[in-house]
């Protein structure tokens, strides 16, 4: 008996007794409550109620293969060389980085329940509750090296919103670098790691998170407003394997060919989707802080930020955006 077998038996809802889990798992009942215990481990409540057995309130939204593979296009189903369904990682993205090499021209996809160590940007911890958001990372190869990649990460966040939009829910807007927005609420993000050098070959990681259901107690660590599926798209709400299906219909095509196009043709779809188009900002690199207008972004990906000097380019890296007040 494994811990997944428990979860998939409890994913329903109901209540379960102790002897039919243990009987149609072939194990003791006391292998079954050594499982059970360990569920708290998860941030998963576990409700028992004498004469019933055990279940957990409103189920889960398990992701799993099958599912993800079966909403999946003939073009992206063609562009993936392994899809990993696991339970639990330290990070999606740290999972695929630890690979040497990925097939050329196909991805390797690493998806979780639940991340003990995820990231954000700038270092920042993304919080991960089990079974309840979505966690995926691609690995990718690209021949020309970390170089041709500018404004990969926004390109991304493109492809991101018209998946939420293909899997049921509203079409959020996109505030430069990386981060998903309904309104001035987050509900996802996206994180681009690589290995390689800027002429040679390099793998690129493109890391996704997406806010499904968020538990309110477990949100209290998130320093910004936030929102989720759940919120926003209410009876329409995605299950979770569809949601990471959209994502890799969306991406991977994308990601096939980047190289060819460059940023530039996604330059304009980006900029339809630009919350703080025309907007005073505020962007802050390091400790030096700069005012201007949002002038939208350029063939490179960059911010352009109109000054009373005149419009500069503002590059990612250690840089956050702020809506002046």
């Amino acid at each position: 008996m494994t811990q997944a077998d428990l979860l998939m038996r409890l994913a329903d809802g109901e209540f379960h007794s102790g002897q039919v889990l243990a009987d149609g798992m072939g194990v003791s009942r006391t292998a079954v409550w050594k499982q059970l215990a360990r569920l708290e481990g998860l941030g998963l409540q576990l409700e028992s109620v004498r004469g019933k057995g055990y279940r957990i309130p409103g189920g889960l939204d398990l992701l799993a293969e099958d599912a993800i593979r079966s909403r999946l296009t003939g073009e992206a189903r063609s562009l993936i060389a392994e899809i990993m369904v696991s339970p639990l990682v330290d990070s999606t993205n740290a999972e695929l980085l630890r690979r040497d090499t990925a097939p050329v021209s196909q991805a390797v996809v690493c998806t979780a329940e639940q991340q003990r160590a995820g990231r954000g940007r700038r270092g920042r911890d993304w919080i991960s509750p089990f079974a309840r958001n979505i966690y995926l990372s691609v690995a990718w190869e690209f021949a020309q090296g970390a170089a041709a990649l500018e404004g990969l990460s926004l390109a991304a966040g493109v492809c991101v919103a018209r998946a939420l939009t293909a899997a049921g829910a509203p079409q959020p807007g996109l505030k430069w670098p990386n981060d998903i927005l309904y309104g001035d609420r987050k509900v996802g993000g996206i994180l681009i790691e690589m290995t390689g050098d800027a002429a040679g070959p390099a793998r690129a990681v493109i890391g996704v998170g997406i806010n499904v259901s968020m538990p309110v107690a477990t949100a209290r660590g998130i320093d910004q407003p936030w929102t989720d599926l759940a919120t926003v798209a209410g009876d329409a709400l995605p299950r979770r394997s569809a949601v990471a299906a959209e994502l890799l219909n969306a991406l991977l095509p994308m990601l096939s060919t980047f190289e060819d196009h460059g940023f530039a043709a996604w330059r304009e779809a980006w900029m339809a989707l630009d919350v703080h188009a025309g907007l005073p900002v505020t962007v802050s690199i390091g400790s030096q802080r700069l005012a201007g207008i949002s002038g939208g972004v350029n063939e490179r990906g960059a911010l352009l930020l109109k000054t009373t000097a005149g419009s500069m380019p503002v590059f990612g890296g250690e840089v956050s955006l702020r809506a002046s007040k």
